[in-house]
């Protein structure tokens, strides 16, 4: 399998699992639709949209967490893994979901947390009870460590992703709880095998039996964590906690857990995508996603997706430029890592925990940019080698929060303990950075409502209502406008998603082959077809303001200039088809595809 599909390696294209050349797309359900006019998104808002879904092309959808929760981090903190949080709705609403996907050939896959539970979920409730109760070892506890002086510390010195210690103290029983992110949500221990069992049969085989198809996994290589519990070693001498990803990502017995996942979600048939963090080296990657593993049958790896992001713990929102040879470079190194293998990738840009695309790697400063720059990343990312993840709001657009919104508009609880663990520094220069990392890649920018429509609330909510976050000022980016402009980014999109589907062999299976990487205006690389039939399409992308040359389309596709057909640019609308003003020169923000074959 992998890119090998037509050179006898691998399956012929229609023998492919149906997740490879489908294209998810992510609903963050509390900023979807509101269907009650509560000002928070709902399960039958997000029903009432289906055939929004389907119209764009959409393959199968993938829903954020929807469970019983305390919402201390957006519903990643479970307190009930087989009920809904009563404002998304009911069990019942899932299962009309569930259907109105399934008869119009959508997929769906439930968003799975199962790293940590919320300190309300009854297993904590237990656990936290008494040292002897039998889920005490469900969840991680360790006694505290003592100074001289008989000052009481956390077991370890570890930085937890949300600031401050990885440990809080549990006064009723004298010990310490152990947790990656917020103190509300404490750690299973994937060490005791009953837990895991509760595991596979509460939150997957539930969900499974029930007819989803499948999940996207939370946080998938952080259940095994070094058990010797030790310090590591100062990186951040300002700090009493520091940075520890190594003692709990990819630990010691990560893909034996991940094996048993594996063989929980087989007989349903089901699709597994893993959120696979600090884990930069392709040779580490592999083992998670090969076929022959039986592992997971896809990741998220996040080079792409963090450039900008300083140190993840101590300075992520520290943002730091970076050059288009850095973003090509991150790109194909995640392009090729698959070739020759029987492992699979993913394509994305966007998602709940990140900036907006456009204002990311796009242009935001003019309109006109604004939808040059929106049309080019669609160029991209449809053109890339492995599964599509489009975010909502992604297909018309959708930008960051307005610079000019006060700290007060973001409600995240990253952003809420950075922004104070910056301003209990006294660091005015750290304070302001800290301001400027968050208007760029504050997670808040991708939980601002969906525009609907025009009006005071963008057809989210009544407009009369007050919205959980405040809705976007910039309400002219809409879907109702998009769908029905033959020229849109909207229109642009479910045209490439056809298209994509219609060249698989070359898009969704090809090799990716880099260009000019040095080139700090024009991206451009040849995606090539398996089989012998030498099927190649060249991708040019002006990703600047500038009118750019572009590189030869005959001498990259191997063939004389009468053999170069244009397939599609970003000038292209329904209405008309492509339009091109200059054969010679990219217009500002313009993307093309030439290929060598009709």
């Amino acid at each position: 399998m992998g890119s090998y599909v037509f050179d006898g390696q691998g399956s012929p294209l229609d023998q492919q699992p149906w997740w490879k050349t489908a294209t998810f797309y992510q609903v963050y359900p509390a900023s979807f639709k509101d269907s009650n006019n509560d000002g928070w998104g709902d399960l039958p808002g997000l029903i009432s949209k289906i055939t929004y879904l389907h119209s764009l092309g959409i393959d199968c959808l993938w829903v954020s967490p929807i469970f019983e929760s305390p919402q201390k981090d957006m519903g990643y903190d479970v307190s009930d893994y087989q009920s809904i949080y009563a404002p998304y709705g009911t069990v019942s609403d899932v299962d009309t979901l569930i259907s109105t996907c399934h008869r119009l050939n959508i997929k769906i896959i439930l968003d799975l947390v199962v790293n940590h539970t919320s300190d309300q979920h009854p297993w904590f409730q237990e656990s936290r009870s008494s040292k002897t109760n039998p889920k005490r070892s469900w969840y991680i506890w360790k006694p505290a460590r003592y100074d001289a002086d008989g000052n009481r510390h956390p077991p370890t010195n570890w930085r937890g992703y949300f600031a401050g210690s990885t440990w809080t103290w549990d006064e009723h029983t004298q010990e310490y709880y152990l947790h990656l992110y917020a103190p509300e949500q404490p750690d299973l221990n994937w060490e005791n095998p009953e837990c895991r069992q509760a595991i596979y049969n509460d939150t997957m085989r539930f969900w499974l039996d029930r007819g989803v198809d499948g999940f996207r996994i939370d946080t998938v290589n952080k259940y095994s964590k070094v058990t010797s519990y030790l310090d590591v070693p100062i990186a951040d001498p300002t700090s009493r906690y520091q940075p520890a990803p190594e003692m709990w990502c990819n630990g010691p017995r990560i893909h034996e857990f991940i094996g048993e996942i594996h063989d929980v979600l087989a007989p349903y048939n089901a699709v597994s995508v893993g959120e696979l963090s600090n884990t930069p080296d392709p040779k580490q990657v592999l083992p998670y996603v090969s076929a022959s593993a039986k592992q997971l049958d896809m990741v998220f790896e996040f080079s792409v997706i963090r450039l900008g992001n300083g140190n993840l713990f101590q300075g992520k929102y520290m943002y730091t430029p970076f050059t288009l040879s850095q973003l090509k470079a991150l790109t194909a190194k995640w392009q090729s890592f698959i070739e020759g293998t029987d492992a699979w990738t993913t394509v994305f840009c966007e998602n709940h925990d990140n900036g907006r695309a456009v204002s990311r790697f796009g242009d935001t400063s003019t309109p006109e940019m604004w939808e040059r720059s929106a049309k080019v990343i669609a160029l991209w990312q449809t053109t890339l080698t492995g599964t599509l993840f489009l975010y909502q709001g992604q297909e018309i657009g959708m930008a960051n929060m307005p610079e000019g919104w006060g700290i007060d508009e973001y409600k995240d609880i990253e952003a809420v303990n950075f922004m104070e663990e910056a301003l209990a520094s006294g660091d005015q220069r750290r304070i302001e950075k800290t301001k400027k990392g968050l208007a760029i890649l504050a997670r808040d920018h991708a939980r601002v409502p969906f525009h609907w429509q025009g009006g005071e609330n963008s057809g989210f909510t009544a407009d009369e209502k007050t919205s959980w976050m405040r809705v976007h000022e910039r309400r002219e980016i809409n879907a109702e406008d998009q769908t029905g402009d033959p020229g849109s980014v909207w229109a642009f999109y479910r045209h490439m998603l056809r298209l994509r589907k219609e060249l698989a062999d070359v898009l969704v299976f090809g090799t990716h082959k880099l260009l000019n990487p040095d080139d700090e205006r024009v991206w451009s690389y040849v995606k090539e077809g398996h089989g012998g039939l030498k099927k190649k399409a060249l991708v040019v992308m002006n990703f600047s303001k500038e009118p750019s040359r572009f590189v030869d389309a005959a001498i990259a596709l191997g063939c004389g200039k009468d053999k170069v057909r244009l397939v599609v640019g970003t000038r292209w609308r329904a209405d008309c088809g492509n339009q091109i003003e200059d054969e010679e020169l990219l217009g500002p923000w313009e993307g093309r595809v030439y290929c060598n074959f009709a």
